[in-house]
């Protein structure tokens, strides 16, 4: 994944007048989900600092446990392992709004982006461990596990029906971008409303800090240590980045992607990433991965659909770069030259 470089240009607050104090600006990192997760926000006093910033780590971990396709206690893996296929399963609420959302971007992207694609993502890592490409009927019997059409969902008794045993689901494509939701509500349940609150380069937005427009936020160029080709300067919403900047493996001169079509059961040959801005993070993250898998031409069709999505689209190869974006997104960056605050910090790469 490409970096995001978030840019900011105010300093912690101080008094004005006798009455009146700006609010303070706070920053706390922490590791949940696997990846790096950072807080950047203001706040009235320490105490609200702290409290706030230790619930929404604990709603990280907390969305861990639900969502992990790694944690074998956690209650995606159990509904994998302990569903009879065909019988309905309840599922928490957590659980089943980020089915029904996967669901609905799976029918839109016409499978393109598909959370079933749990056996094909375990075939694939190792991939990447071991630089060997799956063979043809390993691949062919994950494959015939994957299908969102095998996931049925009662949204009267919030309960899911796995169509196949051994179904697996990954929702690494997704999670992300639901739990930065769900903290940004924690942040705000404590009075926390100017914020930005970031997790592995997949960042959601409050509202603007103090006498700013909104957060300024720099997206790289596919070369991962180049500096960022275009910035945008958000509120309220979202922005996600899918890409392989770092996670893949070349095997006979050929690059693999970590991120996989689940429709061919294939890892993406093209060396680029995805950059969606959207109202929120689930959305940004989920339209990441599909227009990834969809290209320039779907991939634009699928985001031109949503009038309230943007998309910008790199590509690299050995005989040059290419730039796609969206007709919103048009509107919405702004030079590289443009002058910049005087702190920065560069988030790292999403993997």
């Amino acid at each position: 994944m490409i970096r995001l470089v978030i840019l900011w240009g105010v300093l912690a607050g101080v008094a004005i007048g006798s009455e009146t104090q700006t609010p303070q600006r706070f920053e706390t990192t922490g590791v949940e989900m696997a990846v790096p997760i950072r807080l950047l926000f203001y706040a009235g006093d320490a105490e609200t600092a702290n409290r706030a910033s230790a619930a929404v780590l604990a709603e990280f971990r907390r969305l861990n446990k639900i969502f992990s396709d790694y944690d074998s206690t956690s209650e995606a893996r159990r509904l994998c392992n302990q569903a009879r296929a065909g019988t309905a399963a309840p599922v928490s609420n957590d659980l089943f709004r980020v089915l029904f959302a996967s669901r609905q971007l799976s029918l839109a992207s016409d499978g393109a982006f598909d959370v079933t694609v749990g056996p094909l993502s375990k075939l694939w890592r190792r991939t990447l461990r071991r630089g060997e490409i799956p063979d043809p009927q390993t691949l062919a019997d994950a494959r015939s596990l994957v299908g969102y059409n095998l996931v049925e969902l009662d949204t009267q008794h919030n309960t899911v029906k796995l169509l196949k045993t051994r179904m697996q689901l990954d929702f690494g494509g997704i999670a992300k971008g639901y739990a930065l939701d769900a903290a940004m509500d924690v942040l705000r349940r404590n009075g926390i409303r100017q914020a930005l609150v970031e997790a592995s380069g997949d960042i959601r937005v409050g509202d603007p800090p103090p006498d700013k427009p909104g957060w300024r936020i720099g997206i790289a160029r596919v070369d991962d240590d180049s500096p960022p080709g275009h910035y945008v300067t958000l509120s309220r919403s979202a922005v996600a980045t899918s890409g392989d900047a770092w996670q893949y493996v070349e095997i006979d001169g050929r690059r693999y992607s970590h991120i996989l079509d689940p429709r061919t059961g294939i890892a993406l040959t093209d060396h680029g990433s995805v950059t969606i801005i959207a109202p929120t993070a689930m959305e940004a993250d989920g339209l990441a991965s599909a227009v990834s898998v969809l290209g320039p031409t779907e991939g634009m069709k699928l985001v031109e659909s949503r009038s309230h999505t943007a998309a910008l689209i790199l590509r690299a190869s050995k005989t040059g770069h290419e730039e796609f974006m969206s007709s919103r997104m048009r509107g919405i960056l702004e030079p590289a030259g443009k002058s910049e605050p005087s702190e920065k910090c560069e988030q790292p790469q999403r993997p």
